[in-house]
């Protein structure tokens, strides 16, 4: 039996069916041959089929990695441009020689504008998941309704608004801000307020250096207020050795927005803000000396 097993007839049939795909258990049924020893023996050197090698999820990243390597970067520059841990990188490549020589500067190089790269993608990573959760947070607000508005905007104007002080009772309405989307957002809230548009003066806030004209136009866009509602702009001197980032075409100053005869509105926005900065105490842990009672009741 022990000849037979051995027979280069039964080997190349072996080598045959393994080369066609077959698995070791329909190899060993079809020449009948039992051990895994023999089997071994007459598949050696014969490489298995590629549906038995399990897919691993970092195979596309080992071929790139070598190919860099054989261009002659670094680790560090190759696990910078794939974006894996440079041990990795060491798994991969480690049997293969090191093309070329560069000087310490060529290196320094390479490493600044691989960490210039990286820095760079991932600042583009942050902004999307940034812009991702702000887009999902829009959604859970939604529409806001007559009284919601009342109430973000009577803390919006404890915010940025005008307000009586101890020493001084003004009671007059005053809203400034640079943010359209904010003061678009105050006039709605005048709206359901029941102020009218009339009641509305206007005045801009900016510096000498900007364009004056054109910050008037766009706030009069962005208010849909005639001109006659816009008063004159109060101009700021620029002062040269001020570094200040508030430049360019997107600078259009603050626009003070007020009320005429607007006491008792104030007032109302005063209560509002009050009742809706009336929050209930925080939370407190629960008492653990009556955890267990609670625990019995249950």
């Amino acid at each position: 039996m022990a000849n037979k097993l051995g027979t280069p007839q039964l080997r190349d049939q072996a080598v045959a069916l393994r080369l066609a795909g077959k698995s070791r258990r329909e190899i060993k049924e079809a020449i009948g041959v039992r051990g895994n020893q023999t089997l071994d023996k007459f598949l050696r050197g014969v490489p298995p089929p590629a549906w038995t090698r399990r897919p691993r999820a970092k195979d596309d990243l080992h071929v790139k990695a070598r190919l860099l390597r054989a261009q002659g970067h670094t680790y560090v520059e190759i696990a910078t441009d794939l974006g894996v841990s440079r041990s990795s990188v060491s798994l991969w490549v480690r049997d293969m020689p090191r093309v070329g020589r560069i000087s310490t500067t060529e290196s320094r190089e390479r490493m600044t504008e691989g960490l210039t790269k990286f820095r760079a993608e991932e600042r583009l990573r942050r902004d999307a998941r940034r812009q991702a959760i702000s887009a999902h947070a829009a959604t859970e607000i939604g529409d806001l309704s007559d009284r919601e508005t009342l109430i973000g905007g009577a803390i919006a104007y404890w915010c940025e608004g005008a307000k009586n002080k101890p020493y001084r009772r003004d009671d007059r309405v005053a809203f400034i801000n640079s943010d359209p989307r904010l003061i678009a957002f105050f006039l709605r809230f005048l709206a359901v307020a029941g102020v009218a548009p009339e009641r509305l003066k206007c005045y801009v806030s900016i510096h000498e250096s900007a364009d004056v004209a054109g910050a008037q136009r766009f706030w009069r866009d962005v208010t849909g207020l005639p001109d006659e509602q816009f008063g004159h702009p109060t101009i700021k001197r620029h002062n040269p050795k001020t570094p200040r980032r508030n430049t360019g075409e997107d600078y259009h100053g603050c626009l003070t927005v007020r009320v005429r005869l607007s006491a008792d509105l104030y007032r109302q926005i005063e209560g509002w803000a009050s009742a809706a900065m009336a929050a209930p105490q925080w939370a407190q842990p629960p008492d653990t000396a009556n955890a267990g009672e609670v625990s019995n009741l249950n």
